[in-house]
């Protein structure tokens, strides 16, 4: 494979990219830097195909990155490969508004090979490929200028092994008929609106203080206002102000700025300053939650009887089983909400119940529900088996 010096220019670039965009798939992987910022830093951008590899330096002045974005988010007939991307598809929709398509992730492919809930990235590399990566520029301040010869070695590796895993497991996908299992991951994976996070709905993520409506609408207007001014400033939410500090505030809201110097967690220089006066503004414009807004008292699906408590038990245990038996992580076969909805009766939109889930799970797990199939001991171990169900005849 052919290794390119760090790519800095412009013209350099197009070409890379009008070669990578004749091959059927290309790795990708991002180095940037978030501790000090809201938005992360991007600081250096591998790819890979299977004859090529090179770094793109984006903090080169005067670089144009529209043809690798454009790559990224426009040409769909070149496929995008990641590793546990989440982070790295973020970036990639911050600058463009887009996320890449078609992708895959080998780390969400991995949970269908055996390879466990989520395994890391130099575990999958040694499994399949049989070396350990160097992980000694670990910790590198990717934002410092200039990178040495062993800090872009490092980045580039993992764009490499990337390009030579990802055919071994599409191979491995094709001989266990898996492959198709793992669309409805990667189409989630792909979704706008997974990494759309408008400043109104940042209350969501935050512990609720109280299910007061006054209460939890100053939640929401702290939360947006915070959420701006962190944008704004691009400085982490924790900078602007702390949960803790948030939810006092929410709860024993100030009267005016003055009294803001009183509150913990604020210094007295909010008595005074700009983002105090905000602060107090988006107190005084909040209004209360409507009951079209309040978040819902009881979980949406049916909530648990002792017995259907039991139940979603037993069909956790029949999940570690299947799992086990089928080498593939529980976590992609079936989530707890749905194991818990079909022990509290729901059989409709259930993942589940449909596709190749139903196949290697949900029709054992409704046989189970329904009562057709029981466990039991034998010679000390467990053991699963048919029950016949007795069917009532009206007299």
């Amino acid at each position: 494979m052919r290794i390119h010096p760090l790519i800095t220019k412009s013209e350099d670039l197009k070409a890379l990219v009008d070669r990578l965009s004749k091959q059927p798939f290309i790795a990708v992987d991002t180095e940037f830097m978030r501790e000090n910022t809201y938005w992360p830093d991007l600081c250096l951008i591998q790819v890979a195909s299977s004859e090529e590899a090179a770094a793109i330096d984006p903090k080169a002045e005067g670089i144009d990155l529209k043809p690798l974005l454009d790559l990224f988010v426009r040409d769909y007939n070149v496929l995008k490969v990641f590793h546990a991307g989440g982070q790295d598809l973020e970036i990639i929709h911050n600058l463009t508004g887009k996320v890449p398509h078609p992708l895959f992730d080998t780390q969400i492919a991995a949970m269908a090979l055996g390879h466990g809930e989520q395994i890391g990235y130099s575990n999958l590399i040694e499994s399949l490929l049989g070396h350990s990566l160097d992980k000694g520029a670990r910790f590198t301040d990717w934002s410092r200028r200039p990178l040495d010869k062993r800090q872009i070695d490092y980045a580039i590796a993992d764009v490499t092994h990337l390009a030579a895993v990802f055919p071994r497991m599409v191979e491995k996908l094709k001989k266990t008929g898996r492959g198709a299992w793992l669309d409805e991951e990667m189409e989630r994976l792909a979704d706008p609106s997974s990494f759309a996070f408008p400043p109104e709905d940042a209350w969501k993520r935050l512990k609720l203080p109280s299910r007061n409506p006054a209460v939890l609408g100053r939640l929401k207007a702290l939360a947006a206002w915070r959420e701006t001014e962190a944008r704004s400033k691009n400085l982490p939410r924790g900078r602007i102000i702390k949960d803790d500090t948030l939810n006092e505030i929410v709860l024993h809201p100030p009267k005016n700025q003055d009294d803001l110097g009183r509150v913990r967690g604020l210094s007295a220089g909010w008595r005074t300053n700009d983002i105090g006066g905000r602060l107090i503004g988006a107190i005084q414009n909040a209004k209360p939650l409507g009951p079209d807004e309040l978040p819902d008292r009881e979980p949406r699906r049916p909530g648990l009887t002792k017995d259907a408590a039991l139940v979603s038990d037993l069909l956790k245990l029949l999940l570690k089983i299947r799992a086990k038996e089928t080498g593939v992580a529980a976590r992609l076969i079936a989530r707890s909400d749905d194991l818990e909805a079909l022990a509290a009766g729901v059989r409709k939109n259930l993942n589940i119940l449909a596709g190749w889930r139903y196949e290697q799970f949900g029709k054992d797990a409704l046989d189970l529900v329904e009562g057709r199939l029981a466990f039991g001991i034998e010679n000390g171990k467990l053991k699963m088996s048919r029950v016949a169900v007795k069917e009532t005849v009206d007299a």
